[in-house]
C-alpha cells in the first residue's frame, strides 16, 4: 500500500473522483493540520471545529469533479474556502456572526501603522485572532487570509461594503494593541532577566 507521502497533489482528484478511498485518506492526513488552522481562525470551540472540518471533508470530496487545477497550492486553497465558507455557515446559523453597521471607524483608523509582528510565534498571534469579537475576526480572515474585497466580503456576509471596511479597520486596532501589549510584556520580561544576570 502506498504512503500517504508518495500519491503526488496532482493525482489525488483523480484517485478521489475515482472512489479510492486510499487517496481520501491520504487528502485528510496531508492538509488536516492546515485546514483546522483555517478554521479555528474563524470559530474557537474546538469540538465545533472538528464538526465543521468533519462535514468540510464530506463536501470536499462530493465535489472534487468540480475542482479545477490552476498550479501549485491550488488544491488546498480550493479545500480552504470550503473550510472558510463552512465556519462562516456554522457562525451565521447558530446566530454567532454578529456584525453591527458602524462606519464611524473606518477613516479614523486608516493611517495607523500596523507593528511589526516578527518577534512573535505563529502560535501565540493565532491565538490574538481567535480573541477578536466574532464579526470583526470574520472579516479579517475574510480579507486577510482568503485575499476577499470590501465589497466580496459585503456581498458574502449581507452588509455594506462600508461596514466590511469598518470592521477590518477596528480588528486590525485591537490586534495591534494585543501585538504591542505582548511586545511590551516579552520587553519586561526580559529586562528583568538582564538586571538579575548583572
Amino acid at each position: 500500500m502506498q504512503e500517504h507521502g508518495e500519491i503526488s497533489g496532482q493525482d489525488l482528484p483523480g484517485l478521489i473522483r475515482q472512489g479510492d478511498t486510499h487517496a481520501m485518506k491520504v487528502l485528510y492526513l496531508r492538509h488536516i493540520g492546515y485546514l483546522k488552522a483555517v478554521c479555528s481562525r474563524y470559530v474557537t470551540t474546538d469540538d465545533d471545529v472538528m464538526d465543521i472540518l468533519h462535514d468540510s471533508f464530506i463536501k470536499i470530496i462530493m465535489s472534487i469533479g468540480r475542482f479545477t487545477p490552476r498550479g501549485e497550492g491550488s488544491l488546498r486553497s480550493w479545500m480552504a474556502r470550503i473550510v472558510a465558507n463552512e465556519s462562516i455557515d456554522f457562525l451565521r446559523n447558530n446566530a454567532r456572526l454578529l456584525i453591527v453597521d458602524d462606519e464611524s471607524s473606518a477613516m479614523s483608523m486608516e493611517s495607523e501603522e500596523p507593528p511589526e509582528t516578527d518577534d512573535i510565534p505563529p502560535d501565540r498571534l493565532h491565538e490574538m485572532i481567535r480573541q477578536l469579537p466574532e464579526g470583526y475576526r470574520t472579516v479579517l480572515n475574510l480579507y486577510v487570509f482568503e485575499g476577499m474585497s470590501h465589497k466580496e466580503i459585503a456581498a458574502m456576509l449581507g452588509i455594506k461594503e462600508s461596514s466590511s471596511a469598518s470592521q477590518f479597520h477596528r480588528a486590525k486596532s485591537i490586534l495591534a494593541r494585543k501585538i504591542k501589549e505582548y511586545q511590551s510584556s516579552r520587553h519586561t520580561v526580559y529586562e528583568r532577566r538582564m538586571d538579575r544576570q548583572a
